[in-house]
């Protein structure tokens, strides 16, 4: 089964390029293309798609503002941040919103459609730049919460997966089967009180 993907993005030479990338790409299927997301619950709704590709500095409504009532309205759906903006607030801000990846325009496009295809598969795809700077925000973080609860093993496998690996990726990295990190990141939500990727890195930020 195809990914179902939707995208947001008002640069129509920039949308027409990501649809056509979209459209030719066999593991994938572009089920709409908007230039603006004011009537997103709505298009979501109709639409079912399992990703949604969003810029940020969108007319009438923020793609942050739009991720946030994506998130809200249907939480399996993945949220993939697409923006020229680096900046720490808008990064962060995204993430809060239920992001579940973020990256940079100038990223190049084999590497989107793989980013598409990794927040599908469980991970949480960054521009390089954007994921250190999100484990240096985690890392100096110290107050007490349930993240104290964390081993030191799923500390490290929630490290890996806020760096934006695949449970697939994090099984590698970790020198474990792709099964054990699957019960790791459930005991990890458990111990958080949380369903996602997206809210367990949103826990480090908000500490």
């Amino acid at each position: 089964m195809p990914i179902r993907v939707c995208l947001y993005e008002d640069n129509q030479s920039l949308r027409d390029a990501l649809s056509l990338l979209i459209q030719t790409t066999e593991a994938f299927e572009l089920v709409g293309a908007f230039g603006d997301c004011q009537q997103v619950e709505q298009q979501i709704s109709t639409l079912n798609p399992h990703v949604v590709l969003m810029d940020i500095d969108l007319p009438g409504m923020s793609g942050i503002e739009a991720t946030l009532r994506i998130r809200r309205q249907a939480p399996v759906i993945d949220v993939l941040i697409l923006t020229v903006f680096d900046d720490d607030d808008r990064v962060f801000e995204a993430i809060r919103a239920g992001a579940t990846g973020y990256l940079l325009k100038k990223t190049p496009p084999v590497r989107i459609l793989t980013a598409i295809e990794e927040v599908y598969e469980g991970g949480a795809p960054m521009s390089p730049g954007i994921a250190r700077r999100v484990m240096l925000k985690m890392h100096s973080s110290t107050s007490p919460s349930d993240l104290d609860q964390l081993t030191p093993r799923e500390t490290k496998i929630l490290a890996l997966l806020a760096a934006g690996n695949s449970y697939k990726m994090v099984a590698s990295e970790a020198g474990i089967s792709i099964d054990t990190a699957r019960t790791h990141i459930k005991r990890i939500y458990e111990k958080l009180h949380v369903h996602s990727v997206t809210e367990a890195v949103s826990k480090y930020l908000n500490r």
